[in-house]
């Protein structure tokens, strides 16, 4: 797991610099924010079956 980290470690500032319009920043934000908000919400979901199924028993 930490070799492929390393291997897709990107340099958002750099990307930001080159950026050609706003268009892009808005893709930039949204590719780096987005995995977080999949993974936020994989949890939630795991969560609530959880709790769902506490509360069955």
């Amino acid at each position: 797991m930490t070799l492929i980290s390393l291997i897709q470690q990107v340099n958002i500032d750099e990307k930001i610099k080159n950026a050609p319009d706003n268009g892009y920043l808005i893709g930039i934000w949204i590719g780096y924010i987005l995995p977080f908000v999949v993974l936020v919400g994989i949890a939630y979901l795991l969560y609530s079956r959880a709790k769902k199924r506490q509360n069955d028993l």
